[in-house]
């Protein structure tokens, strides 16, 4: 079953070509990660799709509907955790939660949700009171409340804290256990290795590559950086495609353990990188 589907998909600002002839395809119950610098096209691909920008040119069919042509009830089935928030600084965070909860015909328990976010203790503050990652614990909140088939995420831990970041992570995790569908654009890539199944790096409007992290870019395949701890407090690095066969030899000259042994591969950052060019 399939989510998204995306064929051309073009949309153009003057002569500025922000979506440049995309293909997608997100699986029902797959956590699918957008990177890319900004401007890239990111954020107009995820508007489109959540049936609030106009395309140019392009098929599109979101849960099996046209964006295009939205519908209250299939604007019911999604969640969105938007980039900003918008003000509602008088209300508590119960009272927000509440009042989106009945925007959804089945919406989840409010205080089960505000739990999940980690807000309960501050269900009665009112959000001008909040911190930045709180607030932002807040519109999550906002986006699963009424359940969502397909639900996302852009940059939603900004401002979280790493315990904030961790509790998250698991909350996504358990969401798409669930069968809930979730397209996050993030610039954190340990978070998008963590949490999607496969990843899509867009540049100037155009899809580079789609991939599970650990073979983006040919990651898995790449040269291995054998590092060890040799005579006095030198170390000794060796690049090589057999680390395996290294490590042997290693095992061998130190006769067992190897000090301060280290075996890595690029990063998914590294990979990233590479493929836009350079730091976004």
């Amino acid at each position: 079953m399939t989510a998204v589907e995306v064929r051309d998909l073009r949309k153009s600002y003057g002569a500025n070509k922000a979506v440049d002839g995309i293909d997608l395809d997100i699986a029902q119950g797959e956590v699918f990660a957008l990177l890319g610098p900004n401007g890239a096209g990111k954020s107009t691909t995820v508007e489109i799709l959540e049936g609030h920008r106009r395309r140019d040119s392009g098929e599109v069919r979101v849960l099996g509907c046209d964006p295009g042509r939205a519908t209250r009830e299939w604007r019911s089935r999604l969640g969105i955790v938007p980039q900003t928030s918008g003000d509602s600084s008088e209300l508590t965070v119960r009272e927000m939660v509440r009042h989106f909860a009945g925007y959804h015909p089945e919406p989840s328990d409010p205080e089960a949700v505000i739990h999940a976010v980690g807000l309960s203790e501050k269900a009665g503050v009112r959000l001008g009171r909040l911190s930045g990652g709180q607030r932002r614990r807040v519109d999550v909140a906002l986006g699963i409340i009424g359940r969502p088939e397909l639900l996302f995420l852009d940059e939603p831990t900004t401002g979280f804290d790493p315990e904030a970041r961790r509790r998250f992570w698991k909350l996504i995790e358990d969401l798409s256990h669930g069968g809930t569908t979730i397209l996050l654009t993030t610039h954190y890539l340990d978070e998008a290795e963590a949490l999607a199944d496969r990843v899509a790096v867009i540049a100037r409007g155009r899809i580079l590559e789609v991939n599970t992290p650990g073979e983006l870019g040919g990651r898995s395949a790449a040269t291995a950086r054998v590092g060890w701890l040799d005579s006095g407090s030198e170390r000794g690095v060796i690049e090589t495609d057999t680390p395996t066969q290294v490590i042997a030899e290693l095992s061998e000259r130190f006769g067992g353990e190897i000090p301060e042994l280290t075996v890595t591969r690029p990063s998914l950052e590294d990979m990233y990188l590479s493929m836009i060019g350079g730091p976004a």
